[in-house]
């Protein structure tokens, strides 16, 4: 299952199982309704490790949105493809997401804090886009992280407007617990999950979170120190099941991909 949107939308790789989609929203709806909506914090805090909910409204939640093609900037309801979230970076114009949400060159637009149509914080334009050569040349699965470079308004960058978590690379996978948090495409409502990632190889590592379907790709790992240490995708751009996902392992390359992508003003 590869979790970019099933609807129609300028990313490329297109979320083939359609038919379990009201399944899982169903299963989803069933979730929600039967767990509180407070998940374990990303350090072990109290609460149910592997639960997925409806994400709180919050500072921490308004860093993390849906990005659109740029056409649908005016009719935001229904039209949300990935999932990408602002990094701290020296210019404050940065946003994490997956390489395979970036793959096209269609314009797009990010909006941070996205629920039910509505964009609190404002929609903002994608300027230039970072993707590692592993991906660019091969789609390589173990290069499937990109960087963005929002474009500012009214003088102001976005981070300046929502903030950002640092984006670190050499975790060790499991170290600490981390909160996953996206968009399926069948919601206008972001969810979140908190569990302890796994190794799924040498540069891939996995989590088990319930109902993260078409539209997660890109979802941040964060964990404790609100610290990003992975970002749904890699592995089969993002798992063959909504029940487990993967991100690749944050190292080298990833590392140099952000530097440029920081650097840039």
């Amino acid at each position: 299952m590869k979790r970019t949107s099933g609807i129609q939308s300028p990313a490329r790789h297109v979320r083939p199982r359609a038919a379990t989609r009201h399944y899982a929203l169903f299963v989803g709806l069933v979730l929600i309704a039967v767990t509180s909506a407070s998940v374990a914090s990303a350090s072990d805090g109290p609460g149910p490790l592997g639960v997925t909910a409806v994400t709180t409204e919050s500072s921490q939640s308004a860093r993390i949105g849906a990005l659109f093609g740029a056409d649908k900037a005016g009719s935001l309801n229904g039209n949300h493809f990935c999932t990408a979230s602002v990094v701290h970076s020296p210019n404050h114009n940065l946003v994490l997401t997956a390489a395979h949400c970036l793959s096209d060159d269609t314009d797009l637009v990010f909006a941070p804090g996205y629920r039910d149509g509505k964009a609190p914080y404002g929609v903002w334009t994608v300027k230039r886009r970072f993707l590692p050569d592993g991906w660019s040349k091969d789609q390589d699965e173990d290069s499937d992280v990109a960087f963005a470079v929002i474009s500012p308004q009214g003088g102001r960058n976005i981070e300046d407007v929502v903030g950002g978590n640092r984006f670190v690379s050499g975790v060790a996978t499991g170290a600490t617990a981390v909160t996953v948090t996206g968009y399926p495409d069948s919601r206008e409502v972001p969810i979140t999950c908190t569990n302890r990632p796994r190794s799924h190889s040498r540069t891939q590592q996995r989590i088990d979170c319930p109902e993260f379907t078409g539209g997660t790709s890109g979802s941040p790992w964060i964990n404790g120190d609100r610290q990003v240490v992975g970002v749904l995708g890699g592995h089969e751009e993002g798992g063959s099941t909504p029940d487990t996902s993967y991100s690749v392992v944050f190292g080298a390359e990833a590392a140099e991909l952000y530097k440029d992508a920081a650097a840039d003003p």
